[in-house]
């Protein structure tokens, strides 16, 4: 019996309204970030090296990698983190016309470019969240990185429902 109206709720849930519209938008953000670390570590590890050799991933899977310098590690580091950007941007993009929000607000090249630019102010906002809690409240780094992921995630669904799809 609670099994039941719980199971009805959480279909209601995701179904009906805002709260259910968030709760999808959360889990196609979890889909999201597992296209953005793929595609990162991918990169990071054959294609352009990024990672060292007291990685924590390069330990866990027991490979060995040719030494790096640092500042080739830290541009190589960025430049992935911009492929990773871009394709887990995309898979967001399509997730969230498909099972989120209703496209067609604006032209299709619009919407995904609007959709970008929300994604870059999101991620200054929440950066900034993190620098600030480091610096001014002496946070750590792990609670500064969750902070700067809600602070992303509701700067994201507020300016794209607000602004970019159909509601």
């Amino acid at each position: 019996m609670i099994l039941e109206r719980l199971t009805r709720w959480a279909q209601r849930l995701l179904r009906d309204g805002t709260p259910g519209q968030f709760v999808r938008y959360a889990l196609c953000g979890v889909a999201a970030t597992v296209v953005d670390m793929a595609v990162f570590y991918a990169f990071a590890w054959r294609l352009i090296p990024a990672l060292g050799a007291g990685d924590p991933l390069v330990r866990l899977l027991g490979v060995e990698l040719p030494a790096l310098d640092v500042a080739v590690r830290a541009r190589n580091f960025a430049i992935n983190r911009g492929l990773a950007f871009v394709a887990s941007n995309f898979a967001a993009y399509l997730l969230n016309i498909r099972w989120v929000f209703r496209a067609g607000r604006h032209r299709r090249a619009v919407e995904l470019t609007l959709f970008y630019v929300v994604s870059v102010f999101s991620w200054m906002v929440g950066t900034a969240a993190g620098w600030v809690l480091i610096s001014a409240f002496g946070l750590s780094t792990t609670l500064s990185y969750g902070a700067n992921i809600v602070s992303a995630a509701l700067v994201n669904f507020v300016c794209r429902k607000v602004w970019i799809f159909k509601r």
